[in-house]
């Protein structure tokens, strides 16, 4: 298990985990007052959370599944990624795709945050790539079935 320092300056209480072998932690929002959002429109939310990652790791913000097909909230730039040097507080672009106006409530979960460890690679430029049976194929290249 990794451990995460983090900080809490709003009122709710800090990601956690739905079910026992849950991926996703749920976030809340930390609204002064509820925000309504007309189809199409997006808005930055505040969660007032915080956290410091250890270095190789990384913090995916990625959308719920419930808000997104029963209300048509998504997050925006899914998946976000906050990286391990960053300290500024963990904020959601949110974005209603719905026909109709959405209201967010204080407190309300809009979000689930992944930490997953990643890879910093070293480009190696080459004249040609090692070829595969796929080769160049994609998007759609495997076809329908």
């Amino acid at each position: 298990m990794t451990e995460v320092k983090i900080v809490n300056k709003g009122p709710h209480q800090l990601p956690a985990y739905s079910t026992e072998l849950s991926a996703g932690m749920d976030l809340r929002a930390w609204l002064s007052e509820p925000l309504t959002l007309q189809p199409l429109e997006r808005a930055m939310i505040h969660t007032g959370i915080y956290i410091a990652l250890p270095p190789g790791h990384e913090c995916q913000v990625r959308p719920r599944s419930g808000m997104a097909l029963k209300r048509g909230l998504t997050v925006l730039n899914t998946p976000g990624t906050i990286d391990a040097d960053y300290r500024g507080e963990v904020c959601v672009i949110l974005v209603n795709l719905s026909n109709e106006a959405q209201t967010i409530e204080d407190g309300e979960r809009i979000c689930q945050l992944v930490v997953a460890r990643h890879e910093t690679v070293t480009w190696v430029a080459v004249d040609d790539l090692d070829s595969t049976e796929r080769g160049a194929g994609g998007f759609g290249h495997t076809g329908n079935q």
